[in-house]
């Protein structure tokens, strides 16, 4: 198993994929991933371990809104079946990840999309599968788990 997968007692951790990993992996551009990535996500959603923030839905909406992506049917359509993915469970806004998206620790950018999925990773424990630039940085800084 790839390091950083498994807690000290020996469970796969959670896993969760921001929207860019979501939309290839849906999208069938899966060669934007590596075999490593491809890996843990699927050792993950093998354990049911496999999450993705509701915003991430909200953003795919805003970016086909806008045209930035362009769906093979209608965006609740595709919504739907990708959300069908076999291991996925969609993590909700609660009331802690929408208070710890305005108190991240450190320096982070305003993006509310990018916050959100951070604090849902932070207060679910979950590593985060990320093709941000700016977030692995965040993440040296031990603020958040990284895939």
């Amino acid at each position: 198993m790839t390091s950083g997968m498994l807690t000290d007692n020996g469970i796969i951790s959670p896993l969760l994929l921001d929207t860019h990993y979501w939309l290839w992996l849906q999208g069938g551009l899966g060669d934007r991933l590596t075999a490593q990535n491809l890996e843990i996500i699927r050792h993950a959603a093998s354990a049911g371990k496999l999450l993705l923030s509701v915003f991430s839905v909200w953003e795919v909406g805003m970016l086909e809104s806008k045209g930035r992506l362009q769906l093979h049917t209608s965006c609740a359509q595709w919504v739907e079946e990708a959300l069908a993915m076999p291991g996925l469970t969609l993590a909700q806004l609660t009331p802690a990840i929408a208070i710890e998206s305005s108190h991240l620790p450190g320096t982070f950018h305003g993006d509310p999309a990018d916050r959100i999925i951070v604090a849902t990773a932070r207060v679910m424990k979950a590593r985060l599968l990320i093709s941000d630039r700016n977030i692995p940085t965040y993440g040296r800084q031990r603020h958040v788990q990284l895939a």
